[in-house]
């Protein structure tokens, strides 16, 4: 899928509007604390992934990091295990297509407003996705995208996020889905395998599956600072 006209070039917009597009426009309210430390993982290093392989992984790894990292306000993708949560979705059934209609006839090039048009699944885009962009990197900046300096890994995502890779139209859907999945990992519930420690719930201010709110339905209390801390599906509080 390709971009509204009006938005924005990658790179000219900052991590709170990255989270405002996200989130349709939500107040970004922090808690002004860090989210309570969940049960000991693995380092994003060591984790055998159920779909990347290793050079897979070390590249997601490095996409994630430029896409939020961890030198801003709140935590950094990596901190939220992000790449985690995308390696599920492509190892289970959205990267498969299972519920999706993908019989054909299929014309990758059709104008994006008649939907999606590859007969690639999501895990078949990433994977060639990954590896086309790797060769473009190599080509442009005489290296694999994981090996190349911030400043470069900066400059190449720019130019995958504003479709100056070359991608072939079968492909073209990558971008957006990696941005998509890093957003949504970024702010799932930790089950999913992202967000770890709702730490990216507690920065934006986001209450988690609290059952009900009827003492704060009270206009009077619309300007209240709300005092508590995210919930995630499985009873964790912050």
């Amino acid at each position: 899928m390709r971009k509204h006209p009006d938005a924005p070039e990658f790179g000219r917009i900052g991590r709170r509007g990255f989270l405002g597009v996200a989130l349709g426009g939500t107040a970004l309210a922090g808690l002004g604390g860090n989210a309570q430390a969940a049960k000991d993982v693995a380092p994003l290093e060591e984790v055998n992934p159920e779909y990347f392989n290793p050079a897979e992984w070390a590249m997601v790894l490095a996409l994630c990091d430029i896409l939020i990292p961890a030198d801003g306000e709140g935590p950094g993708a990596l901190e939220a295990r992000v790449p985690v949560f995308i390696d599920l979705q492509l190892a289970g059934d959205w990267g498969a297509a299972r519920r999706w209609y993908m019989e054909g006839p299929h014309q990758p090039d059709a104008d994006p407003l008649q939907g999606y048009q590859t007969p690639l699944t999501p895990s078949e885009i990433y994977r060639q996705g990954l590896a086309h962009f790797n060769d473009w990197c190599s080509h442009m900046h005489n290296a694999a995208f994981a090996d190349l300096a911030s400043d470069a890994r900066h400059e190449a995502v720019a130019a995958l996020m504003n479709e100056k890779t070359n991608l072939p139209a079968q492909l073209r859907d990558f971008p957006d889905f990696l941005l998509q999945n890093v957003k949504e990992g970024y702010l799932s519930d930790p089950r999913h395998g992202g967000n770890h420690g709702m730490a990216a719930w507690a920065y934006i201010g986001y209450p988690g599956a609290r059952a009900n709110f009827p003492s704060w339905t009270n206009p009077e209390r619309d300007e209240a600072h709300y005092p508590l801390g995210p919930v995630d599906i499985a009873g964790e509080r912050v």
